[in-house]
């Protein structure tokens, strides 16, 4: 039986979206499906260079067709930027493997700040560059800085003619050995403070362009390069000055949602290929999946990762639908790169223990997704960053609500231009939200819904009574420790709002709360340990540790949707 929340290459047929980005999606799935398990490990093993992909996509106008906006597209009517197929294309890649999304996700970024630019001859340029199926890089960090963006050392020089000269470094830039455009972040020599600031566009082709190596053993491409003296042309320009700085920040709020997709796909493959060798194998004369700690770990992966899926569905939604008066997808953002991308590791880990050294093998899936989930959450920001991000909404979302008319689902075949014309990347405290309870009071008869609900009431009572002192409020450890508890809510709060949109069945949702109820005991227990906790602020923590409704029968229905898993999908040989 096919599992319809779960990405299944056999039956995978996006009847969501319209008819050409059906096509190629499915053109992509079957790419990999004929191309094979043993290719695709074997080049994994080898850290070959995945231009055979890169070919592929280049034939369908792949990254073309989903990363065109509109008006660059030629009258092209299926180009758009279309964060809910650009959503699939993601999850497929990173079902496939890591190195396959990486290589489009450092496209999405590089184009970032161009599709964001007023200058019409690079627009035109990137357009062309997609149709010829080149990729592109994004060149912010550097090893010294990271992705301190307030820090450059790439300094450009004036040069009497209207343009620069760039000279200095970037530190792990994917896809930098083969760009064909490579949008730079850096400095002007002769201009103090943010009015300096400048983005331009660079050619990896160029000689003065030297490509120093891969930072990383991997399959991807990680560069480091250095610009010596690098021409840049007044039509190289694409950000001067503080809308530079902003390009840089908006462009990452837009890149970095792809993670919690590439994560899930991860997840989804590995857990069929762990699911049938459990299910499949025996020990001391019993099936593995018979005995109950193996039940426990599996149904807790699969919640899990349905919980991941049923998120990240939902903040599509809020992306598609933002706007200048409505930007809380600068909340749900982060929350899919922090949560989303974090509970990839514990589907896998959870995974892990019940295989065991069957995840270590160089012939499955599973040893290269052990691997690489590892570094979703470390991308674009460390998940601590993103966590103090998401702090930053904690006022207004919990205790300040507004009226909002409801976001509905978003698959319609439309571009999602504000995306592009975000504007000053400032102003989060003042973004207002929904009412969160809403959601929680339209499921409140799922008894872990019910229990977790008081919980999250109980965070605002602890604000309201015990709020962080000057002290705490500078002490981001014990600022993060407060997030941890703060970002459940919210996460509970879009997978209710997609469990009502999509009919979800009522065990399985109540069996992610009962995950949910685990884990923000958890994070009390956490707080409560915390040196700067005060008296009271612990003995809350104490008091809010609860233990989940059990139901025995709705945990062994959900069993069985896991189990039916076993045998559903193996890749091709």
């Amino acid at each position: 039986m096919t599992d319809p929340l779960l990405l299944n290459p056999r039956t995978y047929d996006p009847t969501h979206l319209d008819e050409p980005s059906r096509r190629l999606l499915r053109a992509t799935v079957d790419w990999f499906e004929q191309r094979g398990k043993q290719a695709l490990v074997d080049s994994y093993n080898r850290r070959d260079w995945y231009g055979d992909f890169l070919d592929f996509a280049a034939k369908e106008g792949l990254f073309a067709t989903f990363l065109t906006p509109a008006a660059d597209g030629g009258g092209d009517p299926d180009k758009r930027w279309d964060t809910a197929r650009n959503a699939a294309l993601s999850e497929i890649l990173g079902f496939y493997g890591l190195g396959y999304w990486y290589t489009w996700q450092v496209t999405v970024l590089g184009l970032g700040p161009v599709w964001q630019s007023g200058n019409a001859a690079a627009r035109a340029r990137a357009a062309e560059l997609l149709d010829q199926g080149h990729v592109m890089a994004f060149g912010l960090s550097e090893r010294p800085h990271g992705a301190d963006i307030y820090s450059t050392d790439m300094v450009l020089t004036p040069d009497g003619a209207g343009g620069f000269r760039a000279t200095g470094g970037k530190y792990y830039i994917g896809n930098g050995n083969v760009a064909g455009l490579v949008s730079v972040f850096g400095r002007r020599a002769d201009v103090e403070g943010p009015d300096g600031y400048v983005f331009f566009a660079a050619d990896s082709r160029h000689p003065a362009y030297r490509l120093v190596r891969n930072v990383v053993n991997a399959q991807m491409y990680v560069s480091e390069f250095r610009l010596e003296d690098y021409p840049v042309r007044a039509e190289d320009v694409l950000h001067t000055g503080k809308a530079a700085f902003d390009a840089a920040l908006n462009t990452v709020n837009v890149g970095k949602f792809n993670l919690c997709t590439a994560s899930i796909g991860i997840c989804e493959h590995a857990m069929y290929e762990a699911v049938t060798h459990a299910h499949d194998r025996v020990l001391y004369g019993r099936r593995v999946t018979d005995f109950p700690h193996v039940r426990r770990e599996l149904t807790d992966a699969y919640a899990r990762l349905v919980a991941m899926k049923l998120f990240s569905d939902r903040a599509v939604d809020y992306f598609r639908s933002a706007g200048p008066d409505d930007r809380r997808y600068l909340l749900f953002n982060p929350m899919t790169k922090m949560k989303v991308t974090t509970e990839g590791e514990k589907v896998i880990d959870l995974l892990w223990d019940v295989i065991a050294a069957k995840g270590f093998e160089a012939d499955t899936y599973f040893d290269k997704a052990a691997k690489d989930i590892r570094g979703l959450p470390k991308l674009e920001g460390t998940v601590h960053v993103n966590l103090a991000l998401i702090l930053k909404f904690m006022a207004n979302y919990l205790f300040q609500p507004t009226g909002h008319p409801p976001v509905p689902t978003r698959h319609d075949a439309a571009e999602d231009e504000f995306l592009f014309r975000q504007g000053p990347a400032r102003g989060l405290g003042a973004i207002r939200f929904h009412d969160w309870r809403a959601a929680y009071d339209a499921h409140a008869q799922v008894p872990n819904v019910a229990r977790f609900r008081e919980q999250a009431d109980g965070l605002c009572a602890l604000l309201a009574a015990h709020a962080p002192d000057e002290t705490q409020q500078r002490d981001l450890d014990f600022l993060l420790a407060l997030g941890q508890l703060f970002a459940l809510v919210v996460y509970g709060h879009l997978i209710l709002e997609q469990a009502e949109l999509t009919g979800l069945d009522a065990d399985l949702l109540d069996e992610i709360f009962d995950l949910l109820v685990r884990d923000f005991s958890a994070h009390a227990t956490e707080l409560h340990g915390k040196a700067a906790t005060t008296e009271e602020q612990a003995a809350w923590a104490l008091a809010h540790v609860r233990r989940p409704v059990r139901d025995a029968e709705r945990t062994a229905r959900v069993w069985e949707r896991v189990a039916a898993l076993s045998g559903t999908y193996e890749m091709r040989p």
